[in-house]
């Protein structure tokens, strides 16, 4: 089963080679990475889709994981109101006769041309990996030259107040 684990870590050379060697160590296979600076100076969020096959090894991991010295915060936010995204850019082989055809497909995934050639289309999508790998689908057919993902990038849904029935009243009011 596929798990989405953020680590919240210390912006330094190696943090990265010893998080995944851990996860080596143990078998996971890592679907992706994702690592960026985040608000703070000096920490960066990582976000790993991991496929487990055993929960307490899971657990086991993310006790060792959060161990590490440069490691402030492990989470495992699958199962938590998370927002989740992924980039892919995409170039495809394209005639000037297709270009219109080819932006008639994209419009619906929000998806955007990024650079036009003599034979060739750069496209940009962001969103759910569903969406994305859809999109992709849909494009095989014109010949895909190029094509880069970053994998997922997520974090947990901020606090919703419990709705309530006066709540939902007054917001239908303002």
């Amino acid at each position: 089963m596929k798990r989405i684990i953020t680590a919240t870590v210390q912006n330094r050379s190696g943090v990265l080679n010893r998080i995944t060697g851990l996860l080596q160590k143990r078998q996971f296979n890592i679907e992706s990475i994702s690592v960026g600076r985040t608000e703070t100076d000096g920490v960066s969020k990582m976000t790993f889709v991991v496929d487990v096959v055993d929960h307490q090894k899971l657990e086991q991991v993310t006790k060792q994981l959060n161990k590490q010295i440069d490691v402030l915060k492990v989470s495992d936010i699958t199962d938590k109101a998370i927002v989740a995204r992924e980039l892919a850019l995409i170039k495809i082989t394209s005639t000037s006769q297709l270009r219109g055809e080819i932006q008639g497909v994209i419009e619906p995934f929000r998806a955007t041309v990024i650079d036009v050639s003599k034979d060739t289309l750069s496209i940009q999508v962001t969103g759910k990996s569903e969406k994305v790998e859809a999109l992709i689908d849909l494009l095989r057919p014109y010949g895909i030259k190029e094509l880069a993902r970053t994998g997922v990038t997520a974090f947990s849904r901020g606090q919703q107040p419990a709705q309530t029935r006066e709540n939902v009243s007054f917001s239908l009011l303002n």
